[in-house]
């Protein structure tokens, strides 16, 4: 564990980033989602490092164990630490998983930086390419349900993150994927980043275009999206995504639900060490039978 310095500065002080670092081997860097820390990787790094892979993971700014500006949480931003981090611990043939917001890292920064140190890039129930309906984008989501996500956080950030932590584990009448005590667990995480960067990041995710970012992508790419995902619908984000990437394989897992790193991990981190390892998975369509339910929280 340690920490990166960054070249921004806030008030006289550098920024910094808190990365944590193990095993030997090809990297391969976990980028968390929106509103948790990298500590949501916990139950992916020890099967990767057992895979004989060296495993990163980071908190974004502003989340976590790293700094917490006040501004600057543009894509843009968010792409040059990702940059920094991978500079600064030289890393090369690595291999960048995105996860949600994650995935919109991932696609920025081979845009701004290329792809000379990029092996592989996986993108799991990713916000890209464009979450937000417009004229050009009439499959996205109507905008009216951001900023009900902005009103609720700005309103009771408590509550409403207890809800949608419930939304994004498939919590429901007739489903419950996840134990209370884990539910818990991921607000506390999702409650530790500043209030300020949990509401700023979630406008960036909301309103990022990536389309043309995705056009210029030339490695070998893995998606992987639930078709029960009611955080991320599948249908505005992966579906499209998977059309812009020449290179793309496309796992789709039924009855899955947002948060699929910790629901279906078993076959998540099978999959995921598969295409690190050999750069194909077994199958085009995983077929899970997890009865679904009506999910409370938001829905689009």
């Amino acid at each position: 564990m340690g920490f990166i310095k960054l070249n921004e500065q806030q008030n006289g002080e550098h920024l910094e980033l808190h990365y944590s670092d193990c095993g030997n081997g090809k990297p391969v860097v976990l980028i968390h989602g929106w509103p948790s820390t990298s500590q949501m990787w916990e139950y992916q790094v020890n099967d990767l490092v057992a895979a004989g892979y060296r495993v990163i993971t980071y908190d974004r700014r502003g989340f976590g164990r790293s700094s917490v500006p006040f501004n600057s949480y543009s894509y843009d931003a968010l792409a040059a630490d990702l940059n920094e981090l991978i500079l600064q611990l030289d890393l090369r043939e690595l291999t960048l998983v995105g996860f949600s917001m994650g995935g919109g890292e991932v696609v920025r920064y081979l845009n701004q930086y290329g792809g000379a140190r990029v092996e592989k890039i996986v993108l799991v129930a990713s916000v890209t390419p464009y979450l937000e309906r417009t004229e050009s984008n009439p499959d996205g989501v109507p905008r009216t349900v951001f900023e009900g996500i902005l009103a609720g956080l700005e309103s009771d950030r408590p509550a409403f993150l207890e809800a949608f932590g419930k939304t994004f584990f498939g919590v429901g009448f007739l489903t419950h994927p996840v134990s209370e005590a884990f539910l818990h667990h991921f607000w506390t995480l999702s409650m530790s980043a500043s209030a300020q960067a949990t509401l700023e990041t979630a406008k960036a995710f909301s309103f990022t275009d990536f389309r043309e970012d995705l056009r210029g992508i030339d490695v070998p790419t893995l998606i992987i999206h639930g078709d029960s995902d009611n955080t991320v619908p599948i249908h505005a984000s992966s579906d499209r995504t998977a059309g812009l990437i020449n290179q793309a394989q496309y796992l789709i897992y039924k009855g899955a639900p947002h948060g699929l790193w910790y629901t279906h991990r078993a076959q998540f981190n099978a999959d995921l060490i598969a295409f690190l390892n050999e750069g194909v998975v077994p199958e085009p369509i995983i077929d899970f039978t997890q009865p679904k339910g009506n999910f409370p929280g938001l829905s689009y």
